[in-house]
């Protein structure tokens, strides 16, 4: 099975409305309660709506909350899965080190508590880490973005929000790669928070200060496409070359479009669901079935040539 088989998960759910709540059933084994980020990321709501659906489909009921990189909402939205009984929790974490808190309280509650897309800075209290593959993925990135910018020139960076590990660990993995090019020099970078209007306005601010680089690397799809705007704006979209990272639907049109060059799509469709088939394990005999707490999942390029392979929100097929 090719790489683009394996991450193709085709799930209905993944473009419902994100902050559903699964309707009871006479049947149901229990609630799970998903935690997300923001939904207003298409890569979150994704991540939220695919829980759900796993857990509703496995016999579940099941709701999303949103902490929005919140520390003190998180711990509330994790005290009301422990009042409302939850059987498990999905968690995207808030923060590396801030949610561990959390994690704690629900674990002391008697709750497993399985962890998406972000880890916490300490093993043993979570029962599951899935999460992308970043440092993979971020070279894969980087091997990319050097053959659409070329070997020389000045480039900027965007970069993701400090609490979350992910951001460091993909800026780490770019700077990695592309410093084996002694022609080019990065000469900005700029902490966007994953958001879309911050992309924009850093973007102003890098072009303001060195308006003759040829590329943009950004640790995200949101973030690049608020720097797309910005060089759409002042004419220079043709001459900046512009990466992401997460495989966003508006990022695959972007590519389609011929304004992004490629996104690095992180395999979302499938570590969400495999959480709840690993909380559902642990549920039913006391182990996930994987080999290790946490668990790494590989990334893959989209681009021009493959984008036709894009089939559904962050999954892609032969």
């Amino acid at each position: 099975m090719s790489k683009f088989a394996k991450m193709a998960l085709v799930l209905s759910a993944a473009t419902a409305m994100p902050m559903a709540v699964g309707a009871p059933a006479a049947h149901a084994a229990g609630l799970i309660s998903i935690i997300v980020n923001d939904p207003a990321n298409p890569y979150w709501m994704a991540e939220g709506n695919i829980a759900a659906s796993e857990a509703k489909k496995l016999g579940y009921t099941a709701n999303v909350g949103a902490h929005k990189g919140d520390t003190n909402v998180e711990s509330n939205l994790i005290d009301t899965a422990i009042t409302n009984h939850s059987v498990a929790i999905i968690l995207d974490p808030a923060n590396a080190s801030g949610s561990i808190g959390a994690v704690r309280k629900a674990v002391s509650a008697h709750i497993p508590v399985f962890l998406v897309n972000a880890e916490i800075n300490q093993s043993g209290l979570a029962k599951a880490q899935l999460v992308s593959n970043n440092a993979q993925g971020a070279a894969l990135g980087a091997q990319e973005w050097i053959k659409r910018v070329g070997e020389k020139g000045n480039y900027a960076e965007l970069l993701g929000s400090p609490s979350d590990n992910n951001a460091a660990t993909r800026s780490n993995g770019y700077e990695t790669v592309l410093t084996q090019y002694p022609d080019l020099h990065k000469v900005a970078s700029q902490v966007a928070n994953w958001d879309r209007t911050q992309g924009h306005d850093k973007m102003q601010s890098m072009l303001q200060a060195h308006p003759n680089i040829v590329g943009l690397i950004s640790g995200n799809d949101e973030m690049a496409l608020g720097a797309i705007a910005a060089l759409k704006e002042t004419g220079k979209l043709a001459s900046i070359k512009v990466g992401g990272f997460d495989g966003s639907p508006d990022a695959v049109s972007a590519i389609k479009a011929g304004e992004l060059q490629y996104t690095v799509l992180q395999p979302v469709a499938i570590f969400s669901k495999k959480a709840v088939d690993q909380a559902d394990a642990f549920l039913k005999n006391g182990k996930t079935g994987a080999s290790a707490e946490k668990q790494l999942y590989d990334c893959v390029i989209i681009d021009r040539d493959n984008v036709s392979h894009y089939t559904a929100p962050f999954t892609l097929s032969d």
